[in-house]
């Protein structure tokens, strides 16, 4: 019998199939219904699968490892109340654009949309999945599995990237099939990157040319088109980016505004202005304060995406590309042109960034030295993991240097929690590196149960809890729009020395700027997981940040 009649289970084939297109590490909790999945990759023990204490974490490990290791992330959950757990970490992998593939049993298919009431039937299981995912999927015959992989594995790395799912009935993870021949030179059928039109290309080429003070925006679609990137601010092109599209050149490169544009200093080099070029970045909202900044008046827009046309700013020229390829093929263009850069446009832009990372340091007030500290303590290498806390939203995803777009690891979707078990997968996907993981009291304890797993696999990762004792960035809304009425902030968290102590981590408190120091290179020189408890009633009051949205303020107005 040769290789291609060799029947197996398609839970087989599953396993199968992750080895052969290079998963080496999979994400997830076993139950009633992936167990065919899950004892075949026990059986061949060729893939590492990290056992988490909930769907929801086990989501958010492999969406990290994903974002730091370069590989496709992998989760495996149950049925019904399973899979609708991992829903938030499949948002939140959408908004982040990670290539991850969400594999969930299913109800035996003579029961399915019958509402007969098997074990964790739950009505139209897929049509949650196509709502929170990129794409989703039914395996209807043992015949389809292995097609339905690939078309599946291929959708989540296609540009622009995302989570995908797939539901396998349990019955079909039982059933036997012949093994699929493709599976001995299996190579998914990912689009080539495409830089768009010529006609395209060369109208940007000469707009950018002919521009006295350009500068580059680029987002998450452009954060691995590292090369192209730089070979604009090579030419003395600046270069902003998104929160999520940071280190795509190092930012210590004074053209290198990264997310400082958006500060006073920043907007106010923005009026200078005379052609914005955007590429691979959605201008969002929460980066953009609703679209209310002013962007300079000539805007060029590159997306993989056609309806991103006029999502939230308009552009006098759209140009439907691949953003790293369209950015390589239109610096192709200008090394062959005269570039009408003002000479002090580059000055300018180092002068304005140097002057906000100093005014916005100053605005921390006592944790002014947090950001160099921590930055200075860690190596070069390091991941840098937060979870939405008042350190992250204000210096965290500002002002903290990065060199690499695969250091950078926070909730793009602004959920609070990721950071406990982002710290996890990330430490499992870093190969080696350090990882820091920076959380809130209130999302630390959101995602608690974790500790163990991080424990169990030996992650190592730094888990730096700020405490406040509480919500901060609810009081600070609170300030800002309620009045200052604070109900349902307060949280009763653990005492994290204990909690340190019955799980077996290191453990270290801080309580002045001057101890964080100390505690981080005791951390770091830790193999396996530590946890650095900062008491913010301690080292003083966090500096208010919050302001009231434009849309809210209209409505004051209108309403007044």
């Amino acid at each position: 019998m040769n290789s291609n009649e060799h029947a197996i289970p398609v839970g087989d084939l599953v396993a199968e199939f992750l080895d052969a297109i290079g998963v080496t590490t999979v994400f997830g909790v076993v139950s009633i219904h992936n167990i065919p999945m899950l004892d075949a990759i026990g059986r061949r023990n060729a893939i590492r699968f990290v056992m988490g204490r909930g769907e929801a974490g086990a989501g958010h490990m492999a969406d990290a490892y994903a974002r730091v290791s370069g590989e496709l992330g992998v989760l495996i959950t149950s049925t019904g109340p399973g899979a609708a757990n991992a829903t938030g970490a499949l948002v939140e992998a959408g908004f982040a654009g990670t290539p991850l593939l969400h594999l969930t049993g299913q109800t035996a298919s003579g029961y399915l949309e019958r509402a007969q009431g098997p074990v964790h039937d739950a009505p139209n299981q897929l049509g949650m999945l196509e709502a929170v995912s990129k794409g989703a999927f039914r395996v209807r015959s043992p015949e389809t599995a292995f097609g339905t992989l690939v078309k599946a594995a291929t959708l989540a790395l296609s540009p622009p990237t995302g989570p995908v799912s797939v539901e396998i009935p349990i019955d079909i993870q039982r059933d036997v099939i012949a093994r699929p021949g493709g599976l001995d030179f299996l190579s998914l059928p990912v689009p080539q990157p495409n830089p768009g039109t010529d006609a395209g290309l060369d109208a940007i080429a000469a707009q950018v040319a002919g521009a006295r003070r350009p500068l580059l925006w680029t987002g998450n679609g452009a954060k691995h088109a590292r090369s192209a990137v730089k070979r604009w601010t090579d030419l003395g092109i600046p270069l902003a980016t998104s929160w999520n599209g940071r280190g795509v050149v190092p930012e210590q490169c004074p053209l290198v505004l990264g997310p400082l544009v958006t500060t006073p200093r920043g907007l106010e080099f923005l009026k200078s202005v005379d052609l914005l070029v955007v590429a691979g970045c959605r201008l969002r909202g929460q980066e953009t304060v609703d679209m209310s900044l002013t962007l300079p008046d000539r805007r060029i827009h590159i997306d993989i995406e056609a309806s991103a046309s006029g999502r939230t700013y308009s552009a006098d020229l759209f140009h439907v590309a691949e953003a790293g390829a369209a950015l390589d093929a239109i610096a192709d263009r200008l090394d062959q042109m005269s570039l009408s850069i003002a000479p002090d446009h580059g000055t300018d832009a180092a002068a304005s960034k140097d002057e906000a990372m100093t005014s916005y340091a100053d605005a921390l007030d006592a944790y002014r030295e947090f950001p160099a500290r921590m930055r200075d303590v860690m190596p070069p290498d390091a991941i840098w993991v937060r979870d939405i806390t008042l350190a992250n939203s204000t210096w965290g995803n500002r002002i903290f240097p990065l060199n690499d777009p695969r250091t950078n690891v926070f909730p793009v979707s602004a959920a609070i929690g990721p950071g406990l078990p982002f710290g996890i997968g990330a430490a499992i996907g870093a190969n080696g590196r350090k990882v820091v993981s920076m959380c809130g009291d209130g999302g630390f304890c959101l995602s608690l149960a974790e500790v163990w797993t991080a424990v169990q696999e030996q992650s190592d990762v730094v888990f730096v809890v700020m405490n406040d004792n509480g919500y901060g960035v609810i009081r600070h809304i609170q300030d800002a729009l309620y009045g200052g009425r604070h109900y349902f902030d307060d949280l009763l968290a653990p005492d994290f020395g204990k909690l340190a102590e019955l799980a077996g981590l290191h453990y270290a408190r801080v309580e002045t700027s001057d101890e964080l120091t100390t505690a981080m290179q005791a951390a770091l020189a830790v193999r396996g997981p530590a946890l650095v408890e900062v008491d913010m009633a301690s080292i003083g009051e966090y500096p208010r940040y919050f302001k009231p949205p434009p849309y809210t303020r209209q409505k004051r107005k209108e309403a007044a």
